[in-house]
């Protein structure tokens, strides 16, 4: 029952009859009502596809958006980036959860979410039950904000740039990021896209200085799925005659997307929820709410802009 019911969910979700909000709807749906048959298999596949969807969407993108919306993203995820990591090392000390566990979640929440826990997880020598617990927390804020951000943008009146840059700085996972922005619009889904990858590539620097402090000798994870991005960019923008390919390539990434989503939201228990406990759950909540609200004003002020 489990199998057909999760193999039933894959195809509905690589059909193109749901959004990817409902995907990750359907998704937890699952996790709730059936143990997960495939959880590691499921793990390295939202892995994968996610990053071949990144890529599909770059064949839909212009390279001059691109580049200016990831000039202005790289200075405003570069502050981001340290104030949340010290606002999270903070909450970790008033709050007493464990350290490496309170580094995790404040580097997931201020660069990549789950990307990055996995990249400085080894270089931390993390336990399985700290990597766990911090991707936990990554993944049901993830989940939250999904289905929350949208509505609060659409409330509140954002512009599409004001979303997408919103979407960008604020919430944790790439798949996250592009689901909420795609939901929004073409533009937000642009910026939202090109602000959440250049704050993806932090995740290098912070690894070797995470490395270099902690004198380990883990293998640097590189995010060269950013690349194949720019270089899907490039493609669309120059190389116009082989329009009709890259729209089926940018559709196919919409779908892997979808598809992307559905997963996390299987692999979402109460197993996992149990896991986390409550003073690193109570740590990302406090972190995530105050990242999110800050960048919020600092946008609608037009401090923050694209």
């Amino acid at each position: 029952m489990e199998k057909n019911s999760f193999f039933l969910g894959l195809i509905i979700a690589a059909s193109g009859l749901v959004s990817a909000p409902v995907a990750l709807v359907m998704g937890l749906a699952f996790a709730f009502t059936f143990q997960h048959p495939y959880p590691s298999d499921g793990s390295k596949l939202q892995k994968f596809l996610l990053q071949l969807s990144v890529i599909g969407l770059g064949f839909g993108m212009n390279l001059h958006e691109v580049l200016q919306a990831g000039r202005s993203g790289f200075l405003y995820t570069a502050a981001s980036i340290t104030v949340v990591m010290w606002m999270g090392w903070a909450l970790g000390r008033l709050l007493k959860v464990e350290s490496r566990v309170s580094y995790l979640i404040s580097t997931g929440t201020a660069i990549c979410g789950g990307s990055a826990i996995a990249a400085l997880g080894p270089i931390m020598q993390a336990t399985e039950e700290e990597m766990a617990v911090s991707l936990g927390t990554v993944f049901v804020l993830n989940s939250v904000a999904l289905m929350v951000f949208p509505v609060v943008g659409t409330a509140l009146h954002l512009t599409q740039h004001q979303f997408g840059l919103w979407a960008a700085l604020a919430i944790h996972d790439t798949s996250s990021v592009v689901g909420a922005a795609a939901k929004y619009g073409a533009v937000a889904l642009t910026v939202g896209t090109t602000v959440k990858l250049a704050r993806a590539l932090w995740i290098v620097p912070v690894s070797v200085i995470t490395s270099v402090a902690r004198k380990s000798k883990a293998k640097i994870q590189w995010p060269w799925f950013i690349l194949f991005f720019c270089l899907a960019a490039v493609a669309n923008t120059y190389f116009t005659k082989l329009q009709p390919v890259y729209e089926s390539l940018y559709h196919l990434g919409k779908t892997g997307l979808t598809v992307t989503l559905f997963l996390i939201g299987s692999g979402l228990s109460m197993a996992t929820l149990k896991a986390v406990g409550v003073r690193p759950l109570l740590q990302g909540v406090l972190l995530w709410i105050i990242t999110a609200a800050t960048s919020l004003e600092l946008i609608r002020y037009g401090w923050i802009h694209i």
